[in-house]
């Protein structure tokens, strides 16, 4: 199970924390021509390696290595502005599948119940820990990307759009935060806490709803919320749920 937990805690690492923005527009703009793309490629094998720390497990690399840029290169030649968020999410699942399927494959695991060779507590955190501050918040924003291009094109044309308006990425520190702050509330079984977080959160946002009086903005702001919520909520109820039975 920590092996399996360490190649999907590579695919995070590799395709979240190390793959900036640039490399991304580079791979949707030249394809297979891109040498970022195989950088990328390769930077996931490396990080299995480093991960594992047994260079005997290079067929794996390889493997979840050649899978991992055969699923991208299809996500790349047909993704297109309309249909990219639907993309994003099968390219992550088809590459967690993948690495599940390769791990059963090649690792022929046996498993016994309530028998585990070494702890996965540090895995367990660690990944849930990567998953609700960086990965969460960029699947979130693929999932409302297409309502946050539709309020940009109408604050556009009512000549609203100023660049002062919030702070840079204050959005993503906030969302990253009360995440944490959630998931923790979880692990510590402080379920009260979550309900004052959202009441609190409420009221600093309920000044800029009511000047703005854009339900548009407002159904927007709550299904974000409700999404971030909702996503370290669940992450928080499974890792408590696998602790239970490590």
């Amino acid at each position: 199970m920590i092996i399996l937990l360490k190649l999907i805690l590579a695919h995070f690492i590799g395709d979240f924390l190390l793959q900036p923005a640039s490399w991304v527009k580079k791979k949707e703009k030249f394809r297979l021509k891109s040498p970022v793309l195989y950088l990328h490629i390769l930077i996931h094998g490396i990080l299995i390696l480093i991960l594992l720390w047994d260079f005997s497990y290079w067929t794996l690399a390889l493997t979840v290595m050649v899978t991992h840029g055969a699923i991208d290169v299809i996500k790349l030649y047909n993704q297109n502005h309309h249909n990219k968020t639907k993309w994003f999410v099968a390219d992550q699942l088809l590459h967690i599948a993948s690495i599940a399927l390769i791990f059963f494959i090649l690792i022929q695991p046996q498993w016994k119940i309530g028998t585990i060779t070494a702890s996965p507590v540090f895995w367990i955190y660690i990944t849930a820990l990567l998953f609700i501050t960086l990965v969460s918040g960029i699947i979130i924003q693929e999932l409302l990307r297409k309502w946050s291009d539709e309020l940009t094109d109408v604050k556009e044309k009512k000549g609203k759009i100023h660049p002062n308006e919030s702070l840079k990425n204050a959005g993503r520190y906030i969302g990253i935060l009360e995440r944490l702050l959630t998931f923790l509330f979880i692990i510590i079984g402080q379920w009260e806490a979550i309900g004052f977080l959202l009441a609190a959160k409420s009221v600093f946002r309920f000044g800029d709803l009511k000047e703005s009086k854009d339900k548009k903005l407002t159904e927007y702001i709550l299904i974000g919320t409700l999404l971030s919520f909702g996503i370290a909520i669940i992450t928080g109820i499974m890792v408590n749920y696998v602790m239970s039975i490590v």
